[in-house]
This record gives C-alpha cells, sequence and structure tokens, in this order.
C-alpha cells in the first residue's frame, strides 16, 4: 500500500514522461500533404561525404569530371573563381526509390563585389554527365533542374540570389536570357552566397504527387520555404547530379555533401495528427541520437521515480505500523520479544514486498 504523497509522486513522473515522450515523436514525423513520412533510409549509392574518394582517387557510385577538383578535407569544387571553368559531379547508378528526400550542403563564394556567377545546378533528370551551356549541363534535358541563379542576365522585380526550378521535356530550351522566367514551375528569392552559416538545399518527392523544396541559409538548423508543388511527376530512375558554370563573373562552386533517403509513408487511411510510437519507444528507427538519447533519459527517470516512491512509501508503511499498531506492545529488550518482533517484521515485509510488486516472493528490506 501506498501512502497519497507516495502516489502523487508517481503519477506526476508517469505525466511527465508522457509528455516527454509525445514531443519526441513530433520531431520525428514529417507532414506530407494528407500523409506522414513515418521514416527514411540512407541510400548510400546516392550520398557522398569527405574524404569523397578511394586510395584509387575513384568513387564507387559518382563519377565527376571537367574542372571539377576534390579536396578530400573540404569539398568538390566544380568551378574555381576563375572565367570560363565548368565541372560536374554525377550519380553512376539511376534514383529507384518512388519516394526520396535529397539534402545537398553547397558553398559559394568569390570575390567582394556586385559581379558574381553564374551559380550551380542541381539535377534529377533521365540523361547525365553531358556538358552544355545550361550551368554546365545540356540544353533541352529531360527531368528536374534546380538552379541556383547568381547572376541576372537583365532586370528583374525580384532580387537575387534566387532558385528556380524548371521541368524539362527533352524539347524545350531553358530561358538563359531572362534566367528561366519562361520556364520557371516554381521558384525563390535566398542570399544563399558568401553565407556564415552552412547553406543547404533539402528536395522532398512524393511519385506524381508533391514536390518541397526548403533552404538553410540563415541559421543553423532554421529551414525556410521556397516553394512547394503539387500534381508533378519526374522520369522514373532518374540519375542525380550537380553542375557549374562561370562564364566572364565567377565564383567557387562547392559541393560538401549530399544525403539521399527513400521516405517511406504512413498507409493513406491512418488517422492523422495521432500519435504514432509506443510509450517505452519510438517506431521510427531513424531518429537522431539527440532524440533517443533523450528518450532513453526519461525512461531512466520514471523508472527510478517509481522504485523511490515504492520505497518511501514501504518506509512510512514501516513506521507507522512500528509506533501506532501491534509493534508498540511487542517488548525490545528481551531475547524472546525482540524474536517475535523481528518474526513478525520479517513476515509483515514478506506481505508487503508480494503487494508492492518489490522482490517476489520473498522481500529483504536491508537488501533492498
Amino acid at each position: 500500500m501506498f501512502l497519497p504523497s507516495a502516489m502523487l509522486l508517481c503519477r506526476l513522473l508517469f505525466c511527465l514522461s508522457l509528455a516527454s515522450l509525445g514531443v519526441l515523436a513530433k520531431k520525428e514525423e514529417t507532414k506530407v500533404m494528407n500523409r506522414t513520412i513515418e521514416r527514411t533510409v540512407q541510400l548510400r549509392t546516392h550520398s557522398i561525404f569527405p574524404p569523397y574518394i578511394d586510395q584509387d582517387l575513384q568513387n564507387r557510385w559518382w563519377d565527376f569530371g571537367a574542372d571539377t577538383i576534390i579536396n578530400t578535407n573540404k569539398h568538390i569544387r566544380l568551378t574555381r573563381a576563375r572565367p570560363s571553368e565548368m565541372g560536374w559531379l554525377w550519380s553512376r547508378l539511376p534514383l529507384t526509390a518512388a519516394n526520396f528526400v535529397l539534402e545537398v550542403e553547397f558553398k559559394i563564394t568569390g570575390e567582394t563585389g556586385h559581379l558574381f556567377g553564374d551559380g550551380l545546378a542541381i539535377w534529377i533528370t533521365k540523361g547525365r554527365a553531358e556538358p552544355g551551356p545550361v550551368f554546365g549541363n545540356i540544353d533541352e534535358f529531360e527531368g528536374l533542374g534546380i538552379f541556383l541563379d547568381t547572376y541576372a542576365n537583365s532586370r528583374h522585380s525580384y532580387a537575387f540570389p534566387r532558385v528556380v526550378a524548371m521541368l524539362g521535356d527533352g524539347k524545350t530550351k531553358y530561358d538563359q536570357e531572362h534566367d528561366g522566367d519562361a520556364n520557371a514551375i516554381g521558384a525563390c528569392s535566398a542570399n544563399f552566397r558568401r553565407t556564415n552559416v552552412a547553406t543547404k538545399l533539402k528536395i522532398t518527392y512524393i511519385r506524381e504527387q508533391y514536390l518541397d523544396v526548403k533552404i538553410q541559409h540563415k541559421a543553423w538548423d532554421e529551414w525556410s520555404d521556397c516553394f512547394t508543388l503539387t500534381g508533378i511527376s519526374l522520369p522514373s530512375a532518374p540519375f542525380v547530379g550537380f553542375s557549374a558554370l562561370t562564364g566572364a563573373v565567377h565564383d567557387n562552386h562547392d559541393i560538401i555533401s549530399v544525403s539521399t533517403y527513400s521516405a517511406i509513408l504512413s498507409p493513406e487511411n491512418a488517422p492523422r495528427d495521432k500519435l504514432r510510437p509506443s510509450f517505452f519507444g519510438s517506431r521510427n528507427p531513424t531518429s537522431s541520437g539527440s532524440g533517443s538519447w533523450l528518450g532513453f533519459s526519461f525512461k531512466i527517470f520514471l523508472l527510478a521515480g517509481l522504485v523511490a516512491g515504492a520505497w518511501y512509501g514501504y518506509q512510512m508503511y514501516l513506521k507507522k505500523q512500528r509506533y501506532g499498531g501491534f509493534g508498540g506492545g511487542m517488548g525490545l529488550g528481551g531475547g524472546s520479544g525482540t524474536g517475535g518482533f523481528m518474526n513478525g517484521l520479517g513476515g509483515m515485509g514478506n506481505s508487503v514486498g508480494r503487494n508492492a510488486g518489490l522482490g517476489g516472493p520473498y522481500y529483504d528490506s536491508k537488501r533492498f
């Protein structure tokens, strides 16, 4: 039997644990239209990190060429801040995931001033590694091109640098003269050049339903919405690539890392905004290390609170029985009286241990 104070403490700890698990679950899930990305699985074939190359100066999953230079400690530099350079980086295998998340960390730097360019492009297209005039890739491409444009070829009502997306059909030319105005299916202005934080672009695609682009350029872990499209369809099994081009104006265009994930969605008939993780852990196996550690810490805290509450309640129960009931009539000075008291106490401890679930059929307060 627990005293009211001990029961109140246990209930409080229980509620705190439920609240903490709820917060973790919200952080782990990502809403996509009326469904949820429950978990993601990283695709090693379409991800690249330092040192980028193996001992043979190659990469098993990626090709690079033209003026591209690899610094194994820092970046893949598609172009240097020199005129008339062009470089590219392409996956060797097509991306077969129906739904995916592509996160690219990049860096564009150069001399200070008002003239710099031209920018770099992210490609999710049917073809691969075909150099050309559109940010270092061919024109009339088939698939998605997202251009991180830093140089304005004409006057516009919006600011540069700018993120512009184009869905090519293999026949339409890129509107180079007007910086893609005639082709743009989504765009936003963002000052991603020469920033004080890591610049990243995140592309989330759900086959034939949804395309979302976010950018990080203002602060760490602060994602800004760029644009969202619905009813969009990309080529099946496209290649992933990156390219950059300089002309009379120039910049360093660097790829720092690429992380690609296959996205696993919740069932279509699943209730929205439902707390899916179980009480003692999330079902999401790809949750962050910090979230997992926080959840584990709360579980330990809850268990310790329950044990402490049980111990406190038991001690108070012993004290009440010793001074307020049958324990007062037992002699503590004589041998027989002491033995009777200890036998009675042992029996009482055994009974309370069974009732409280502490120690099974036999409970010894000294060992506890």
